[in-house]
């Protein structure tokens, strides 16, 4: 049951850092999952593990990092349409 928790947690914030941005995920669903599991690595490795915790997960720090993930795999994603 954590487990299934954890993947309901980390797909709302990548979609919660996805309405930050302004920018939507690749992959939908799938995408905001794993943008939420990498942003929450991220930015607990960056930030810490500070402020609110659900499911194994700093909310604050996670949500910051998936933004910047977001933001990045936007960027990358039009620099390779643009060479298409």
């Amino acid at each position: 049951m954590s487990f299934i928790w954890s993947l309901i947690v980390g797909g709302v914030i990548g979609w919660l850092a996805g309405l930050i941005v302004g920018r939507n995920i690749p992959g939908g669903i799938i995408g905001n999952i794993i943008a939420g599991f990498v942003g929450a690595w991220l930015g607990t490795a960056i930030l810490g593990n500070w402020g609110p915790n659900v499911a194994d997960f700093a909310i604050i720090p996670a949500i910051i990092g998936s933004a910047v993930l977001v933001l990045l795999l936007s960027f990358i994603m039009r620099a390779f349409r643009k060479a298409d």
